[in-house]
């Protein structure tokens, strides 16, 4: 069989830094706001001629830190507990023969050379191979099913220490919605699926933020306990 070679026609840029904490799928973080970057010659103007008359796109992507780590027959899904096992084609799973991935957000604005775009589930700098419009009447299928995704998630409840709430605001000029995009964020749950500490208190790199968050064990929602400034990514 033959053997392919594709070059990618842009660069993304999203607030995630790291793949912990980056949605398990798009748009159920609305204001995850991301930038795809045209490289040459696909910067030329004529390349994206039309795209603003449509609100969503699908992104196909590289999913380029896993390149070096292979694929696996079976995977482990986070909805499944991180227990049971599943075959990677009924799977979103980054450990894939190749690894493609295809995500559907939110068109903002087509700009020169760029494409502003939100509800992003990609992590910064990731490789993108193509932009296709999304059509509505036969890209949804009303009557399809969605196996153990039949359902979005429960989001858990989150909260917020006074301390953490006033270091959000001092972000707000050059993080716009920071406080919404870390709601979305955290109640989705984004530890491992193996991770059930009370105690154990996690970070969500943001931008150039580190998120500290706890999971209380009585409610099961996510206490925002601080945020901190890193070095820029």
């Amino acid at each position: 069989m033959s053997a392919y070679t594709f070059t990618p026609v842009g660069i993304l840029h999203s607030p995630f830094v790291d793949k912990f904490g980056v949605p398990r799928q798009p748009r159920l973080a609305p204001h995850a706001r991301a930038e795809l970057v045209f490289v040459p010659p696909y910067d030329h103007p004529d390349c994206v001629r039309g795209l603003a008359q449509f609100s969503h796109v699908w992104l196909s992507f590289v999913f380029h830190a896993h390149v070096d780590r292979g694929w696996r027959p079976l995977i482990r899904p986070p909805r499944l507990g991180g227990n049971d096992k599943l075959g990677v084609f009924a799977s979103r799973s980054t450990f894939r023969p190749n690894p493609l991935g295809l995500s559907l957000v939110e068109l903002l604005a087509v700009e020169p050379g760029r494409l502003l775009l939100a509800g992003a589930d990609l992590v910064d700098g990731t490789p993108i191979l193509d932009v296709k419009p999304y059509i509505p009447f036969s890209d949804s299928a009303a009557d399809a099913r969605g196996g153990l995704a039949g359902a979005p998630p429960v989001p858990l409840p989150v909260r917020w220490r006074a301390e953490a709430r006033e270091q959000c605001a001092r972000h707000a000029a050059s993080c716009p919605d920071l406080a919404a995009l870390i709601d979305e964020v955290l109640a989705q749950d984004p530890r491992p699926a193996f991770h059930d500490d009370p105690q154990r208190l996690y970070g969500v790199r943001l931008y150039a933020l580190d998120v500290r968050f706890r999971v209380d064990a009585d409610d099961g929602g996510v206490e925002v306990i601080e945020i901190r400034d890193v070095a820029p990514y």
